[in-house]
């Protein structure tokens, strides 16, 4: 009866500082998760944020449904988008998914 308990103990103490170094894998991913993946995305949010708060009139932009047009009126959560020579869109500033200074595009390969 003496042997069966203390073989119990000894077992259930190596089991405790065993279920700890399963663990650190794990705890080691988490920097590596935040540098690869949450930072990364945050920097892009970031830079996106800016270049919204930086739209101007006459920039060209894409909104997020696919629709190109030209930046002619910039109110603080509204953009007016010119879609085509007489056709204006009222469009949220942050459903613009890009924006680009007239003159900087690539002419077509026509």
């Amino acid at each position: 009866m003496l042997v069966t308990t203390a073989s119990a103990a000894t077992a259930g103490a190596a089991s405790s500082g065993g279920s700890f170094l399963v663990l650190v894998p794990y705890l080691l991913l988490i920097p590596v998760f935040y540098f690869l993946v949450l930072r990364p995305q945050q920097q892009k949010a970031k830079a996106h944020r800016a270049t919204l708060e930086a739209v101007k009139k006459g920039d060209s932009v894409v909104t997020a449904g696919g629709v190109v047009g030209k930046v002619t009126k910039v109110e603080e959560r509204f953009v007016e988008v010119e879609i085509a020579p007489t056709v204006k869109v009222k469009v949220v500033k942050s459903m613009l998914a890009e924006v680009t200074v007239p003159g900087t595009a690539k002419p077509a390969n026509d």
